[in-house]
């Protein structure tokens, strides 16, 4: 089983930065993908960034926010990161965190077997 825990959420203005945290505790963190998702209102959720396993050494990034969000993975302290930068109105979302023993894709959410319970980020004008 594997539990996970977003921070670093909250409200900052259009142009700033966040960086979102996630507490992975379970068995084997270096055998899991990780992935950020998140969900605006009346939308449906979407991935923004994947890092692979250590064995899969992948990175994706969703092209809404290649340049950027940035996505890493720090196996000593089991925690996997999500550094937002340059943030848009339209980044206003509950962002959440998602783990899976992956072989295929890091981009196909349906691979991702636990997830937290969300951070929410609130970009104002």
């Amino acid at each position: 089983q594997v539990q996970m825990t977003e921070s670093g959420g909250g409200l900052v203005q259009a142009g700033g930065s966040l960086k979102l945290s996630c507490i992975v505790r379970g068995r084997a963190f270096s055998t899991y993908s990780f992935g950020w998702f998140r969900q605006a209102p009346g939308k449906e959720r979407e991935l923004l960034a994947a890092v692979g396993a250590d064995w899969n050494n992948k990175t994706y990034i969703a092209d809404s926010v290649k340049g950027r969000f940035a996505i890493s993975r720090d196996n000593a302290k089991e925690r996997v990161y999500l550094q937002m930068n340059n943030l848009k109105l339209e980044d206003t979302a509950v962002y959440y965190c998602a783990a899976g023993t992956i072989f295929s894709s890091i981009a196909t959410e349906s691979e991702y077997d636990y997830w937290g319970q969300g951070t929410q980020v609130s970009v104002s004008s």
